[in-house]
């Protein structure tokens, strides 16, 4: 029996590194084509979701290493990413039977956040992202973060600026080896924090 898979949502784990292959406009609109790289498509069909560089993208075409993909001018105003060509971080949809290995992702990024420092520390590289202000009140030391899809544990908080650090290994599968000062980035704040805030705001509000 095929597990049913959950649209929407995804783990930040990336799964592969695949790169837009080529942009088509259609007034405010674009159409792309990603070349997925490793990623396995035989148990995706064609209205499935992946997310690219954590934007939760719908496939209306696949071929054997590719999907075709529209891209709304709502989308393109609020994301980075996906209108040049360029690497990009690559996650199918979360099925069922899957093991939840980084934390709950729902593909619709809040805001775009800005570099600020990215250097080694260590074995690491420590990472360190300006996020829009609207949203610093989600981001919590040890709280999750998604960075261009990836998942990622907070490690300090200053103001509106967070820092994560990352292993080898994150590095080495995901597109955030390419970032340098200055470069923007796709950010989703954790769900669970916006949900905790929206019941903060209900409690306080009189009967």
């Amino acid at each position: 029996m095929t597990s049913a898979r959950i649209q929407l949502m995804f783990t930040g784990i990336i799964q592969a590194q695949g790169h837009i292959q080529t942009i088509t406009r259609h007034d405010d609109d674009v159409t792309l084509i990603i070349d997925t790289g490793n990623l396995d498509l035989q148990d995706v069909a064609i209205g499935d979701s992946i997310a690219v560089n954590g934007v939760c993208l719908t496939a209306i075409r696949l071929g054997p290493r590719e999907f075709e993909a529209d891209v709304s001018k709502e989308t393109l105003s609020c994301t980075v990413g996906l209108d040049s060509l360029r690497p990009i971080n690559l996650e199918k949809a979360l099925r069922l039977s899957d093991r939840l290995g980084g934390h709950l992702v729902s593909g619709h990024v809040d805001g775009v956040g800005q570099v600020i420092r990215f250097e080694p520390v260590g074995e690491s590289m420590l990472l360190t992202v300006r996020a829009p202000h609207a949203l610093s009140r989600y981001i919590a030391i040890k709280g999750s973060v998604t960075i261009d899809g990836v998942s990622l544990t907070v490690n300090s908080v200053d103001g509106d600026d967070f820092s994560v650090n990352l292993i080898p290994h994150t590095v080495e599968v995901t597109t955030l080896k390419h970032l340098g000062t200055g470069s923007r980035v796709n950010l989703e704040v954790d769900l669970i924090a916006r949900y905790v805030d929206r019941m903060t705001q209900w409690a306080d509000t009189p009967a």
